[in-house]
């Protein structure tokens, strides 16, 4: 533009700033970075997920598409990018506004499997008016769902001790006593603190260990299990009567366990993080080992009774 001659000269000339000439003079500033990679595939990823599990947020789904992406040997969506998609189309979960919950300054989780287990309860109504009573005991280090027991009665002292076998049986196979103390946490419910089924969980090695009153916060890692089997599994299946859930709850635990991202585990299921800290020795299987009980009548009602046991 100056023409060989100094732009100040030409600017006194025309009688404008130099920073105005030199403005005229500057091009459309170059991008920086590479170009955002195309979207339509990631979404179409993406919606195959949540149409599937529709109560999964970014931060879940994002793990589901890393398990993919290593499974087929390609690099995986950055986290940030699956939130940025799923928000553009609408995709997240509502925030949770719930109130406040009491704290719990005490640690629940451990660093080693087969340290401390814990173990609860929860009801899960059906469309007819039939309830059924779930318990499970959970490894408080890898949160894998060992064994549980469904009743369409009240879970009694005889159900806590046979889950207390099937889980001894799944991660230690047919022993009369653990080759270790292993503490087992629960809430104060009858059916835990009832002589005979501690007497039973002293002589097979395991270590009672009840909350204080009040404070189901003390079983944390149990309470948590209880709203994602209620959040993501029953909320989003036919629970017309209690055969149809008792045939459920199997494909459940086994899908917890093998695909359910979980936080603390760097969003990993139980399985994966058990295959990855234990890679010498295989996974036990819980799919396909469960046995179908009648119990005894009560109060003219027979209820049955689904036991996961190693076969």
């Amino acid at each position: 533009m100056a023409g060989g001659r100094p732009v100040s000269a030409i600017a006194a000339a025309l009688g404008v700033s130099r920073p105005h000439l030199s403005s005229r003079q500057r091009t459309a500033p170059r991008r920086r970075g590479r170009p955002p990679l195309p979207d339509a595939a990631l979404l179409a990823a993406i919606q195959t997920l949540i149409t599937v599990l529709p109560t999964y947020g970014y931060r879940r789904v994002h793990a589901l598409l890393r398990r993919q992406a290593e499974q087929e040997g390609r690099p995986a969506p950055n986290v940030k990018r699956v939130y940025r998609v799923m928000k553009v189309h609408g995709l997240l979960l509502q925030r949770h506004a719930g109130g406040e919950e009491r704290r719990h300054e005490g640690r629940i989780a451990v660093d080693a499997r087969n340290t401390r287990w814990c173990s609860d309860g929860l009801e899960i109504g059906c469309d007819n008016g039939e309830r059924v009573r779930v318990a499970f005991a959970l490894d408080c280090c890898d949160r894998e769902a060992m064994s549980f027991v469904a009743t369409t009665s009240g879970i009694t002292g005889e159900d806590v001790r046979d889950l207390m076998v099937a889980a001894v049986e799944h991660r230690f196979g047919p022993v009369n006593r653990l080759p270790v103390e292993i503490e087992w946490l629960t809430d104060n419910g009858s059916c835990y603190l009832a002589r005979e089924t501690r007497r039973f969980a002293r002589d097979v090695g395991l270590v009672p260990c009840t909350t204080p009153l009040e404070s189901p916060q003390s079983n944390g890692m149990a309470e948590a299990f209880v709203r994602t089997l209620k959040r993501d599994y029953v909320r989003v299946s036919p629970v017309p009567d209690a055969e149809t859930v008792l045939r459920q709850l199997p494909s459940w635990l086994a899908h917890y366990n093998q695909v359910h991202p979980h936080r603390a585990l760097g969003y990993r299921s139980p399985r994966e993080f058990i295959a990855r800290s234990t890679p010498r020795g295989p996974v036990r299987e819980l799919r396909g080992n469960n046995t179908q009980l009648l119990k005894a009548p009560r109060n003219g009602v027979v209820s049955k009774l689904t036991v996961r046991r190693r076969a």
